[in-house]
This record gives structure tokens, sequence and C-alpha cells, in this order.
């Protein structure tokens, strides 16, 4: 008689692809919509209404009312009168990334010893969606801006970090990222010509780096280069800031250029 092996348990458990869009049936909704409503505050809006939370989340009062209820709960949302706002525990979302995540991990080091060489700030960033995310920054002293700390956002078309992540997508991708863009002048100096956008990413990629001249905080010039991994696949970027009455946009080039060059190698060999 043979005998046939019991059915392993998990078997049935599809691996997961980061490729591939998901079945329907393997995403929980309630947690999706739980994270939307999270993401309705932002630093123009901190403080919401139940209708305001279910406009910004694109869901009914009735349910917004419950995730809010939930989420005041759990700790994550308080609530004074008609209107909640998101407590400092929510802060531990983005720390479970920054305390997890390798990249923030090996690139800290680095951007200590490149922001001291030159005593400037440095940072590094990556993409999320049309956005650019810090993960990892050093200010050496210099205050440049409120944009550079780990977990700040910032539009990824008028930032050397984000040019240079934009300039490592295939180019039907950037098409498609220039079709959505909605641009507006920030700055005098911000570019809202979508042709002259599209030079400023094609000459990043030929050239290899990227520089921006106050277009996203007046005062504020950077210049910044790919993170690439042993595959040649850009991961990340890192950047150099600096004050504009420090330093001409024309030097910046010959006096950052060379140490964004050499941390780029060390860290390529790491990452």
């Amino acid at each position: 008689m043979t005998i046939k092996p019991l059915p392993d348990a998990r078997s049935d458990i599809a691996p997961i692809s980061s490729s591939e869009e998901p079945l329907k049936r393997d995403l929980i909704a309630g947690l999706e919509k739980g994270l939307l409503v999270i993401e309705a505050f932002d630093q123009e809006r901190s403080r919401l209404t139940i209708s305001e939370v279910a406009q910004r989340a694109g869901l009914t009062r009735a349910a917004a009312r419950r995730y809010l209820i939930t989420l005041t709960h759990l700790g994550y949302v308080r609530h004074e009168q008609k209107v909640f706002s998101l407590t400092p525990k929510v802060l531990r979302l983005g720390q479970s990334y920054l305390h997890s995540a390798r990249l923030p991990r090996i690139v800290q080091p680095l951007l200590y010893r490149l922001a001291y060489s030159l005593e400037e700030a440095a940072s590094a960033g990556v993409l999320d969606h049309d956005e650019l995310v810090c993960v990892a920054a050093v200010s050496a002293g210099r205050l440049v801006s409120a944009t550079l700390q780990p977990g700040t956002r910032v539009p990824a078309f008028c930032t050397a970090n984000g040019r240079v992540l934009l300039a490592s997508l295939p180019q039907a991708q950037i098409e498609s990222f220039l079709e959505r863009l909605q641009l507006e002048p920030i700055t005098a100096h911000t570019i809202v010509n979508k042709e002259r956008l599209l030079l400023e990413i094609t000459r990043t990629r030929a050239q290899g780096y990227a520089v921006v001249d106050q277009e996203l905080e007046l005062g504020l010039r950077t210049i910044a280069v790919p993170l690439k991994n042993f595959r040649g696949e850009t991961v990340a970027a890192v950047n150099v800031s600096v004050h504009a009455a420090r330093m001409a946009v024309e030097d910046i080039v010959e006096r950052c250029l060379p140490a964004l060059l050499k941390a780029q190698v060390e860290l390529t060999a790491l990452l």
C-alpha cells in the first residue's frame, strides 16, 4: 500500500510578487481605507471634520466616522469637539521603515562624511509616485531648508533628487508622469513648461547629475546624483544643498560634484 503524503497546509498560499497586480480577494479593503484616512491629513489640512475626511478619502460619511473612531481608539487620531487630527503615534509608521529598511542605514554614515567634508547639507531620497521622499539627511550645521529631513515629501519635478530619479525611469513612464503632472510655480524659478522640464530630465540622464536652482524654495540650490545597486538599477538619489548666498550656481558643480561622485561609487558597492 502506498502512503500519500499529507498536503502542506501552506501549499495554497501563492507567493507575493511585487511586479504583478494582486488579486482582489487578497486585498484587505478595510486596511486600505484606514490608511487613506490617515493620508487625508497633511500640512495644509491638519484638522479635519468627519465630512472633510470622507471627501478627501473617497468614503461615505458613515464609513469615515467608523475609521476615525477606530483610529482614535488605537491612539493614532485625537478628537476635539467635531474636529480630528493625527497624534505623534503616527510617526511610528514612518519610523518602522527608517529603522528596518536597509537603504537609510547604509546611506546615513556616508551622508555624514559627505556633508561634513563639504560643510553643506546632504540628503538621500526615493520616489513615491510623483513625490520625492527624504529617507536620510545630515545638516552639518547648515540649516538650509526644513524639507531636508527624513520623512519629508516634496514634488519630484522641481528637485534635484527628483529629477535624477525621474531620469532613471523608462521613457514611457516619464511621458506618463508629464501627462498627469499639474505644473505650478512654487517659486519664480520653478519650471512650469512641460517641454522644458522634459529637456531638463533628458539632460540629467545624459550628464549623470541634476542641478536645481531655487525651484522648490528661494535660496535653496541643490545638486544630485543617482545611487545604483550592483545590478545598475537606480534605487535612490543623493544630493548636496547649499544656500544661494554662499555659493553661485556656476560653482556648485565644480565644488560639490566630485564629492558626490565619490560617495556614489562607495554606495554602489554596498547596495
